[in-house]
């Protein structure tokens, strides 16, 4: 794996997606304009946890009657960095690897971790073609992820723990449906990717390891709530309001699955039998579980968060994924535990 590309090259291809995610949005306003309301704009993916019941019951939106939220869809969490980067989007989720990595250098992206959506454990899997049967029969195969997400990490972990090295595979950067679209064709041999495209890649191959297994070896992931630091400053209103809406939507999924994955179907044009069996694989917090010792914490006690952060760090610069290993303290700093107190109240 090759070092994290400079900021300046980002900012370049910042530019493009800028462009792109004005074009989804319908506009390319500044954050607080929207045809003369605040704008929020966030950014959600398609995995099938609590975010996409706020979005889809619009949970925000009837809390906010006088804010113009956005969503924008996003493939991975290094495309959510990018969109930070390029002064696109206020709120979203990303995977811890991202998230890492965003608050590593080059990067230093000023935002911080405000939520846990989930914490990732067999919705996100190494699956192989059929005939291989373990991670160390990979060498000197090809394998698809989504390079920078917390599946990228995980397959590192994967492959350092089967006594492989990165350059003992190849390794292609694809989105989990163009690594779905490449297996099909046959020019991949595995895949490290989430759900839903990882259900498809099941359905013919073999799951070598998943990561709920790689947590279980010291390397837990997880899809992270991200708020820019200015935005957070500017409008904590509506940062009190999305962490409301996200503690009600998992308070939901664990009261009424049925009711919530019927949404999260919706919205990932799925069976609401298959959301649910989906949304089952996540492990979801409710606002005061995540001020755990072993989350977000609380005021002046900084959860485990921060130290699993930090440990990523030490693993991605192994990997040279980015510059420098950052001190713990820009992981402590980086969990917004005074945001997440309000909401846990």
């Amino acid at each position: 794996m090759s070092a994290a590309p400079p900021r300046t090259a980002l900012l370049a291809a910042a530019v493009a997606l800028v462009a792109l995610t004005a074009s989804a949005c319908g506009d390319g306003a500044d954050a607080a304009e929207g045809g003369g309301k605040t704008q929020v704009r966030i950014a959600y993916q398609a995995i099938p946890n609590a975010d996409l019941v706020v979005k889809n019951q619009r949970l925000l939106e009837k809390a906010l009657p006088d804010v113009d939220v956005k969503w924008v869809k996003f493939d991975s969490g290094g495309d959510v960095n990018t969109a930070v980067i390029a002064g696109a989007v206020d709120l979203g989720l990303a995977g811890s690897s991202p998230v890492t990595k965003g608050l590593s250098a080059p990067l230093n992206i000023p935002y911080k971790v405000v939520w846990i959506h989930d914490v990732i454990g067999e919705n996100e899997a190494l699956v192989a073609k059929k005939g291989i049967g373990s991670v160390k029969a990979l060498k000197g195969r090809k394998i698809a992820t989504p390079f920078g997400s917390t599946s990228h990490y995980s397959l590192l972990a994967a492959l350092e723990s089967a006594g492989l090295k990165a350059s003992d595979v190849t390794l292609v950067d694809l989105q989990p449906q163009d690594a779905l679209a490449a297996w099909q064709r046959g020019d991949i041999d595995a895949a490290y990717v989430w759900t839903p495209a990882l259900t498809d890649l099941e359905k013919d191959g073999k799951v070598l390891v998943t990561s709920r297994e790689i947590a279980e070896q010291g390397k837990p992931t997880a899809d992270l709530g991200v708020v820019t630091t200015a935005f957070a400053a500017e409008h904590p209103k509506i940062v009190d309001a999305w962490l409301t809406a996200e503690d009600q939507a998992v308070k939901l999924a664990k009261s009424d699955p049925d009711k919530a994955a019927t949404a999260i179907g919706a919205e990932l044009d799925l069976g609401a039998g298959e959301a649910k069996k989906q949304l089952a694989q996540l492990v979801l917090l409710t606002a005061k579980e995540q001020q755990g010792g072993d989350y977000l914490g609380r005021p002046g006690a900084p959860g485990a968060l921060a130290r699993n952060l930090h440990d990523a760090s030490v693993f991605l610069k192994s990997q040279k994924a980015i510059d420098a290993v950052p001190d713990q303290s820009v992981f402590d700093r980086a969990l917004a535990v005074k945001e997440l107190s309000r909401a846990a109240r």
